[in-house]
C-alpha cells in the first residue's frame, strides 16, 4: 500500500494506553509499503524494526512521516543488519550500542514521552535489538558466528539494565526460541541454532538477571504453541507451520503488570514479498 499524501492525524486508544510493535522487516526499503500498511492498520505508538539493511541516510523517512510517524531513531549500515524505532510520540535520548565491538548496527534506543501516564510514569525507555542469528553449527570453536551470538547475549546483561527512573522495554528479533512450545518440534530442534540448550539457558539467565518479564508468555500460556518466524524454505509455510518464536518483548518491573494484551500479526507473513517474520504487538494500559 503506497503512503497517502499528507501526515495522518495522531490516533490513540486512550491517554493511558501505549502500543508497541516489533518486526524484523528484512529490508525496510524493499518492504516500505508493508510497513506503512501495518502502521495504518494497527497504529502502534512505537514500531521497532530490525534487519533494516540500509544506511541511515537511505532509511525511507519520508514515507514513514507521511504515515504519521514523525519521530525516528535509526542505526544502519549498508546491506546488513540495522535497527530502528519509529514513533508517533516524541522521542529523545537516542543511543546506539556497538555490541561486541563488531561495528554492526544491531541496536538503537530512545525515550518516548507519553501523552498521559501508565503506572505513574509519563516516559518509557525502548531498546530495538537484533541479536545475531548464529550461523548453522552450534559450536563456538568451529563457528565464529555462534561464538559471536553467545557473547552478544551475555553482553546484554551488562548493557541493557533497566533505567533506574523510567520503565524500560526491550523489543526485537532476539533470535532464540527459549521454550519447548516456542518451536514446532522441541526434540528435533535441540541441536539446531536458536533452540540449543546453551542458547536457551543463557537467554533465560540473562533475562532473569536483568529482571525483565517475558511479556508474550505472560499472556500466552507456556503449553500453547507460539511462533513469530517461518522459514522461506517451506513451500507453504502456513500448512507446514514449522515456526519458531524468535521475536520478543521484555518488560522491566515498573511496567511488568501493565501489559494488557499480546498478539502476533501472522497475516503479514502472507503478504506479497513478505518478511519471514511476523510483527508482535503489545498493549500497555
Amino acid at each position: 500500500m503506497p503512503a497517502k499524501s499528507g501526515p495522518r492525524k495522531p490516533w490513540r486508544m486512550s491517554q493511558t494506553s501505549f502500543r508497541i510493535a516489533t518486526w524484523n522487516i528484512n529490508s525496510v526499503r524493499l518492504r516500505i509499503e508493508q510497513v506503512v500498511r501495518f502502521l495504518d492498520e494497527h497504529k502502534p505508538d512505537v514500531l521497532c524494526l530490525q534487519e533494516t539493511k540500509c544506511r541511515e541516510e537511505e532509511f525511507p523517512a519520508k514515507a514513514i512521516r507521511a504515515a504519521g510517524y514523525e519521530y525516528m531513531a535509526v542505526h544502519g549500515q549498508k546491506a546488513y543488519h540495522g535497527s530502528a524505532i519509529v514513533s508517533r510520540l516524541p522521542i529523545d535520548e537516542i543511543e546506539r550500542i556497538d555490541f561486541c565491538s563488531m561495528g554492526d548496527a544491531r541496536h538503537v534506543a530512545a525515550t518516548a514521552t507519553l501523552p498521559g501516564s501508565i503506572g505513574g510514569q509519563s516516559k518509557v525507555r525502548i531498546h530495538s535489538l537484533y541479536v545475531p542469528a548464529g550461523g548453522d553449527e552450534p559450536n563456538v570453536e568451529t563457528n565464529p558466528k555462534f561464538d559471536h551470538k553467545l557473547r552478544f547475549v551475555a553482553e546484554m546483561e551488562k548493557r541493557l539494565q533497566a533505567d533506574s527512573l523510567l520503565p524500560t522495554l526491550i523489543a526485537g528479533d532476539l533470535n532464540i526460541a527459549p521454550y519447548e512450545e516456542d518451536v514446532w518440534s522441541h526434540k528435533q530442534l535441540l541441536k539446531v541454532v536458536s533452540h540449543t540448550p546453551v542458547e536457551t539457558e543463557l537467554f533465560e539467565k540473562t533475562r532473569d538477571a536483568l529482571g525483565y518479564t517475558d511479556t508474550m508468555r505472560r499472556h500466552i500460556p507456556l503449553e500453547e504453541k507460539l511462533y513469530t518466524w517461518w522459514s522461506y524454505r517451506a513451500k507453504d509455510w502456513m500448512a507446514s507451520n514449522r515456526g519458531r518464536r524468535l521475536d520478543h518483548v521484555w518488560t522491566c518491573p515498573k511496567w511488568a503488570e501493565s501489559s494488557s494484551s499480546v498478539s502476533v500479526f501472522t497475516d503479514a507473513r502472507s503478504w506479497e514479498k513478505a518478511s519471514d517474520h511476523a510483527p508482535v504487538i503489545v498493549d500497555y494500559s
